[in-house]
């Protein structure tokens, strides 16, 4: 299924008042713990805001990336006032560029990147961190029950290994379980939960 044909108004509505995604907050321990000031984020595949809330809420700039409209405006709705918040309506296969960034937030939507579009994806998000910036969010393993579906990138580890190479790996947790999705639908999960650092070079 492509990406424009899922229900992601369903999806919205099923994650409607989770918390934020621990990546996300492993991230910003770690900022908080080097005494860094909030900067921009860009949040990749926002949606409504279950990560963005949360960034917005701490003094973070944010960048609002994602090709469905429903979500974004349900994440401007749900803004603090006075948030710094500008959202952008565009798939990621049309992406040219990020600007720089000290964080770079992609809960569960660099799976839904085509495969093709994936690595200028990939190699756009290391050109927009900012050195010492990270990079939180998941990537999909090769035994997840969506891989290999048509639109869907997803990777075994030794290329995800190769993929993460020339970041520091603060988090890298891989998860091979049989769950359900946000919507109650039986599914098993392989994905690979990740935190990296950009380095200097």
């Amino acid at each position: 299924m492509s990406n424009s044909k899922r229900d992601w108004s369903g999806y919205y509505r099923a994650v409607e008042g989770r918390p934020p995604r621990q990546t996300l907050l492993w991230a910003l321990e770690a900022f908080e713990g080097e005494g860094v000031a909030p900067g921009l984020a860009i949040d990749l595949g926002a949606g409504s805001g279950r990560d963005a809330v949360e960034l917005l809420r701490r003094g973070w700039s944010v960048l609002a990336i994602d090709g469905q409209p429903r979500g974004l405006e349900a994440l401007r709705e749900r803004a603090p006032p006075g948030a710094s918040l500008e959202t952008r309506c565009i798939a990621f296969e049309e992406l040219t560029a990020l600007p720089p960034a000290s964080l770079i937030n992609a809960s569960f939507s660099l799976p839904f990147c085509h495969p093709l579009a994936f690595p200028r994806l990939w190699s756009l998000i290391r050109q927009g961190l900012l050195p010492h910036g990270r990079l939180a969010g998941q990537l999909m393993g090769d035994q997840d029950d969506w891989a290999g579906n048509a639109g869907i990138t997803a990777f075994a580890r030794p290329k995800l290994d190769r993929l993460v190479s020339g970041y520091h790996l603060e988090r890298l947790e891989e998860e091979r379980s049989a769950g359900a999705t946000a919507k109650g639908k039986s599914k098993f999960w392989h994905l690979y939960h990740i935190v990296l650092k950009r380095l200097l070079l």
